[in-house]
C-alpha cells in the first residue's frame, strides 16, 4: 500500500497595503477587477483580502495574481441595486511558492 503526501513549500508570505477604487458592480452579479500590486509574480497565491470596512450588498469572493504586479478581486453584488464600494486601503496577504511559475507537484509518494 503507497500513501501520498500533499507538497510545497513556501518561499515567502509577505502582506502589502494597496490604496483600490473600487468600480461599481451591478445588481445580481460578480465583476472582477484589477488592483496594481508592485511586486506579485504569476504563480503567487493570495492567501487573504482584507477591505477594512463594510460595504453593504458587496463583498469579495475570489481574489488571485492575473499577471505581474496585478491581483484580481471577484467582487459579489446579490442586491436588486447597484453598489459602489469606497477607495479604502486594502491589506493582501501574499504567498509566494518555492518553485518557479505555480508549477508545485500536487502530491509525493511516500
Amino acid at each position: 500500500m503507497s500513501s501520498q503526501l500533499l507538497r510545497g513549500n513556501l518561499l515567502k508570505i509577505y502582506a502589502v497595503q494597496v490604496t483600490f477604487d473600487p468600480a461599481a458592480v451591478a445588481t445580481i452579479t460578480t465583476a472582477e477587477q484589477d488592483v496594481t500590486v508592485t511586486g506579485v509574480k504569476v504563480g503567487d497565491i493570495v492567501l487573504a483580502v482584507n477591505k477594512p470596512t463594510l460595504t453593504a450588498g458587496v463583498g469579495i469572493v475570489n481574489a488571485r495574481v492575473k499577471a505581474a504586479d496585478t491581483v484580481s478581486l471577484q467582487y459579489v453584488n446579490p442586491t436588486a441595486g447597484s453598489v459602489n464600494p469606497a477607495s479604502e486601503v486594502y491589506t493582501i496577504v501574499l504567498v509566494r511558492p518555492e518553485v518557479g511559475a505555480g508549477t508545485l507537484p500536487s502530491v509525493v509518494n511516500v
